[in-house]
């Protein structure tokens, strides 16, 4: 193992806190990042719905999006789903129709999403406080097959990720948090491609057990 990181009992992968400085994310940051993917960005979003109506069967009425970047699925989801929300710390426009949240702990959602998010958290554990009855996350799928392929992994971002996942090891954290795994997926990978022939980006949907 690296050694600005450590591997928890459950196989997450962290770094540690002592070693990094928080990246700013800024808005610049976000359109940078995400306005980059351009049409992608809007047909990877109905992938994500199409994939969450596919495996949650039951009419969903509110579904928040945390860190909703330059808000593509919100734009999607607000076509299907009556009550859609968000939240972002950079402060970026939330489209139309859609409600900024705060304070994402108030209330109760249907669906809570983690797209690209999770992984930048200093606290993952602190989502165990959100009231939902679904959580849907998409995380780079870290396959650690050796320190020098971790030390090389394009998705190892010192400062800015935070957390390296697993199927296991996300699966054992949700667990933990109290909601069990209803499906995986790597459907991004049709859109997000790997120059390696594993998986890239690891979706997942979860209900609260």
């Amino acid at each position: 193992m690296l050694e600005n990181y450590e591997k928890l009992k459950n196989g997450l992968i962290k770094q540690k806190s002592y070693f990094y400085k928080k990246i700013d994310y800024t808005q610049e940051y976000v359109e940078k990042r995400y306005n980059s993917y351009g049409e992608f960005s809007v047909r990877m979003s109905f992938l994500r719905l199409g994939f969450l109506f596919g495996v949650v069967n039951e009419e969903l009425i509110k579904i928040l999006d945390i860190g909703y970047g330059n808000g593509d699925f919100l734009n999607c989801a607000k076509e299907f789903i009556p009550s859609c929300y968000g939240n972002e710390i950079n402060g970026y426009r939330i489209p139309d129709e859609c409600e900024f949240v705060y304070d994402i702990f108030c209330e109760k959602f249907d669906v809570v999403c983690f797209f690209d998010v999770l992984e930048h958290f200093d606290d993952i554990y602190e989502i165990e406080n959100i009231k939902t009855n679904y959580m849907f996350i998409s995380v780079p799928e870290c396959h650690y097959h050796s320190d020098e392929w971790f030390k090389d992994w394009k998705h190892r971002r010192p400062d800015e990720h935070l957390w390296h996942f697993n199927r296991e090891s996300l699966k054992s954290f949700m667990k933990e948090i109290g909601y069990d795994l209803v499906c995986y997926s790597n459907i991004e990978d049709g859109i997000r491609k790997s120059e390696l022939k594993e998986s890239n980006i690891l979706t997942g949907i979860f209900i609260k057990n």
